[in-house]
This record gives structure tokens, sequence and C-alpha cells, in this order.
């Protein structure tokens, strides 16, 4: 049997596992996505082993919903919060994950986790891209009531370019300088409600075609608010903070490995 807990950060929901003592297999990927399948397992966008580090506090041990690994931001936050509520950590932390170390706080009941910085912003004919932890193709629509992300999403994440290694599909519509994001993704291959990373590529995407220097974007996801605050540096970003809630919704036992 294995102790989980459900955690969500704006409807991005991770199936969380105290994996100190390895209770799993973290080679297992068939264990990973029977306990993120939602119709015969837990129910996920991924699951998340927190393990030692001997470089940190804690290692995140991410997993897409299909068994892939990439780094997730929601996730990342979720994981902080799991630790805090493990006593591992108390408001402060440096953690690894498999982009590298990461610091984040927590105040009150949100999450501050900092990224890594961006080197540029790739600006093709119709689309913007960077790379935020995970690849994110982004497009700025007049309405996003006009499109079917999950087609879109499909189309563009499968398409020459980027059918290897896959990409992660934004369109955005900017309504009073705030961000309203839907986010298709890969290894989910879905639309989830909300992707931090994502959120984090599209306000870099804003700040550069705006000319910003230092803001602060206010993101809307399916799933709720999230806030990226960043500096520009050179052609690219640093000092790049994802800012959100991170909640635990139930936990539970799973019976059969």
């Amino acid at each position: 049997m294995i102790k989980f807990y459900k955690y969500q950060g704006t409807g991005n929901d991770f199936v969380m596992i105290d994996n100190r003592d390895q209770v799993f297999d973290n080679q297992n990927l068939d264990l990973v996505r029977k306990m993120c399948d939602r119709r015969f397992g837990i129910g996920a966008d991924g699951l998340i082993l927190i393990e030692e580090s001997d470089k940190a506090d804690f290692y995140v041990n991410y997993f897409n919903a299909d068994g892939s690994k990439s780094f997730c931001g929601n996730g990342a936050r979720c994981s902080v919060a799991f630790a805090n509520f493990l006593g591992m950590i108390q408001n402060e932390t440096q953690f690894d994950a498999i982009d590298g170390l990461h610091i984040a706080t927590i105040e009150k009941d949100l999450v501050y986790l900092k990224m890594g910085d961006v080197n540029g912003i790739e600006k093709g004919q119709d689309y913007l891209f960077c790379h935020t932890g995970s690849p994110h193709y982004m497009r700025f629509v007049e309405d996003l009531k006009d499109w079917d992300i999950y087609e879109f999403g499909k189309s563009i994440r499968y398409s020459d370019p980027y059918k290897k290694e896959g990409t992660n599909v934004n369109l955005i519509q900017e309504v009073d300088e705030v961000l309203h994001l839907r986010t298709y993704e890969r290894g989910v291959e879905n639309e989830t409600y909300s992707c931090g990373t994502g959120a984090t590529a599209v306000a870099l995407a804003y700040m550069y075609l705006k000319g910003l220097d230092q803001a602060t974007i206010p993101v809307e996801v399916k799933g709720g608010s999230l806030q990226v605050k960043a500096q520009k540096k050179g052609e690219g970003f640093e000092n790049i903070w994802l800012i959100g809630p991170g909640e635990q919704v139930f936990e539970g036992v799973w019976k059969t490995i």
C-alpha cells in the first residue's frame, strides 16, 4: 500500500507521495500512469515524488500523466506546500528539480516560486516561443471563445517542428492588462485547468512585446489566478517568480502495486 495526498494549484492537480523512504519505485511508469488515470486510478495531471537530495532540502521528481518527465511550475509550488505539511521545511526552501535548483517561499496561502532565467523569446510570424523549464508555443488572439484549444493545441504539438519532443501550446487574450490563458499540455495531451510554466512563458512574452523592463503580470487560467514577476536582462529575463496557491484537497491509500 502507498500513502498519497492530492494537491491542486489553480486546478492543476497532482498525486503527491513522500518518497524519502523509497516506498514508490520511481522507474515504474505503468504505476504512474495508473494512478493518474481519471477512470481507473486517482486522477491527476501529474504525479510527484518528494525525494532526498544531496544538494537541497528535497528533490521534486515530477511525472506527467503519461509517464514522461518535465519541470512543472504548479507542481513545484504544490511540492513546496507538501514539504511544509510534512514538516521538512518552514516558510523558505531550496529544492532540486529536473531543470536544477529553485528557491521558494510561503506567504499566507501563496507559494512564491523562483523560476530559472530565460535567455530569450523566439518570435515567429504569428506566434512566440520560449522555454521556462518546459517548452511553450504561444499565440495572442482576439477572443479565446473563437478557438478550440484541444484541436489547435494538438495540431501544433504534433507538427513537424515540435512532434519529436513535443511542446505545450498556449492561447492568450489580453483584457485590461490581464492575460487570460488556455493551455494544451504535452504529457497530458489535453487542455489543463492551469499551467505554471505556461503562465510564466506568456507573461514574459507579453513583457517582450510591450517592451517592459520590470513588471508583475496577472494571469487568469481556467482554475484561478496566478501572478508572474520578472525583470528584463539583455534579450531575456531574470528574477522570475511564479506566485499562486497550492492546496491539499484529500489523502488516501493506493492498495495495489
